[in-house]
């Protein structure tokens, strides 16, 4: 008997998670892959199904797109901007992962989509977290920029779609991503390591979690068809929280470079920070943010199938340009 496989709509298939879950799920084998996009040479689509969106908003039809689709992966997502120019940030950002998300989600729900996967974020729940005080998948939401809020109410549509349909959903709030292909911070991060010049984060005691790409996309592809996923939250990472310190440390070894991190007091580091107008990314550098993924470990039996230093190395090398890709 002739085995029917499902088909899986993935959005955000250029993206640098988007990229990755395709790159998985065509390597599995297992499911008939859909993309949506705008930019079909981006993602070799001549390999897949593809179809064109114009925008991704309220006024987008998706029939085409949904025509005999199983399962939605949406990583799509209007995402942090620098130098922001809106008048209006929080209206943009509700245009695409609100209003854009919630009417593909009620076009999957109104075409017999069986589950709906959102990638969302760890800003829904916040920006830091106290010692010892890891956020949880029961934890208030209190997002606080305006990419946070947008995430958070796109869950709160979806949830009351799914209560409403057939269609179930998962919510996955990744924390920071690294691995091939990084950008913003982590790659700023991997330069400056890169020209040992000493840096004044050799006693920073904080705990942030991270996850590797290899392990947010092995995790979203057990939420796929895992039926105890079925509208559920989930925060996702390594399991394996660092300091800032720790994480330069590893860092430099890997990138084989000789840089000195001087044990500079964090107060006075914020004080020099505040000076020159970087209160911010020292918040970053010096705070803590964990997650507990007790969760997917009790009801979904996964544990990260990649270590840090594994997933830390692996980075390195395609930065480098060294990488077996």
């Amino acid at each position: 008997m002739e085995f029917s496989r499902e088909t899986v709509l993935l959005t955000g298939a250029s993206g640098f998670v988007g990229g990755a879950i395709l790159r998985e799920m065509a390597h599995r084998d297992i499911f008939n892959i859909k993309i949506a996009t705008r930019d079909p040479m981006a993602v070799a689509s001549t390999i897949f199904d593809s179809v064109l969106f114009r925008e991704l908003d309220v006024q987008q039809c998706w029939a085409q797109a949904l025509n005999g689709v199983d399962i939605i992966v949406h990583s799509a997502a209007r995402v942090h901007v620098m130098n922001e120019r809106a008048a209006n940030p929080l209206a943009e950002f509700r245009k695409t992962n609100v209003e854009g998300t919630l009417n593909l989600a009620r076009q999957a729900a109104g075409m017999g989509v069986k589950r709906f996967v959102f990638i969302s974020s760890i800003k829904v729940n916040g920006e830091v977290t106290s010692s010892g005080c890891p956020y949880t998948a029961e934890s208030l939401a209190a997002p606080v920029d305006e990419y946070g809020i947008s995430k958070h109410e796109a869950e709160i549509g979806l949830l009351k779609i799914a209560t409403d349909s057939h269609m179930q959903v998962v919510i996955i709030r990744p924390v920071l991503v690294y691995g091939p292909g990084v950008k913003a911070n982590f790659l700023t991060m991997m330069r400056i390591l890169e020209k040992n010049i000493p840096l004044p984060f050799g006693s920073i005691d904080n705990r942030r979690s991270l996850v590797a790409l290899d392990n947010l996309v092995d995790f979203v592809n057990v939420c796929l068809t895992h039926p105890a996923a079925a509208n559920q939250i989930f925060l996702v990472s390594d399991g394996d929280d660092l300091s800032t310190t720790q994480l330069l440390k590893k860092l430099s070894r890997a990138l084989g470079s000789h840089t000195i991190l001087l044990p500079i007091p964090e107060r006075l580091i914020r004080i020099a920070s505040s000076i020159v107008g970087k209160a911010k990314l020292t918040d970053r550098l010096c705070g803590s943010l964990q997650v507990d993924i007790t969760k997917n470990k009790t009801l979904l039996g996964w544990t990260p199938p990649v270590s840090v230093d594994d997933a830390l190395n692996k980075t390195v090398k395609h930065y480098q340009g060294i990488a077996t890709l």
